[in-house]
């Protein structure tokens, strides 16, 4: 008499089963921070929204916290090759800045369709930590690039490091704002950032003659 054969899993299988795992999960929390805010939610919410059983959660992540900066990341990861042809097609440093805020400010709002045709509370998944790994390599790159364009459009040199700390921060504070307004409007958003980036610009490079100082 012949012995039963217990089918197993494949090696393969199960990386694409744990693989398909873990992106439930994160899709999940993407809904679950939306709906609920990143405070209020549990780790019970998140799992709630999966097939999943409620210990399954840590066999991916150790925390909350761990998921949000995950998306975090994720976001940023995605966005970068936005940024890449916004460098390569700006003619000049105020292309750029408006290019990458119209860039910037339309990802937001992709990433958080749902959310918004839902009418929940989105939350910006990039952008929200500026400590981690990948922002630190986006800040890098915009310094780069408005040095790299201020050199092939023969512009007057400006402070890189403080326009590329201003256009990130600016980009971060109207990019939630953006989000809780009704309609959204990603257009409206980078014509009123690039317009306040360029105009303080101008103003810092104008001599006192034109700004009436002493």
């Amino acid at each position: 008499m012949s012995a039963t054969v217990q089918d197993t899993p494949s090696p393969g299988k199960r990386a694409i089963t744990k693989q398909a795992n873990r992106r439930a999960i994160l899709d999940a929390a993407r809904l679950v921070f939306a709906r609920l805010g990143y405070d209020a939610c549990s780790i019970r919410d998140i799992i709630r929204e999966t097939d999943l059983a409620a210990g399954t959660f840590y066999n991916y992540f150790k925390s909350k916290e761990e998921v949000f900066e995950t998306l975090a990341s994720d976001g940023v990861k995605r966005f970068r090759p936005r940024l890449r042809n916004v460098r390569n097609t700006a003619d000049d440093l105020a292309s750029y800045i408006h290019a990458a805020y119209q860039a910037y400010f339309n990802f937001l709002s992709e990433e958080n369709e749902d959310a918004i045709r839902a009418s929940a509370l989105p939350i910006a998944l990039v952008g929200v930590r500026v400590d981690t790994p990948e922002m630190k390599a986006i800040s890098d790159e915009i310094r780069q690039d408005m040095e790299e364009i201020l050199e092939r459009s023969g512009q007057d040199r400006v402070d890189l490091d403080y326009i590329a700390a201003a256009a990130i921060g600016i980009a971060r504070e109207m990019g939630d704002q953006m989000l809780i307004r009704r309609p959204v409007d990603p257009d409206f958003a980078a014509r009123f950032a690039a317009e306040l980036l360029l105009k303080g610009l101008d103003a810092m490079n104008a001599s006192p003659e034109e700004t009436g100082s002493d």
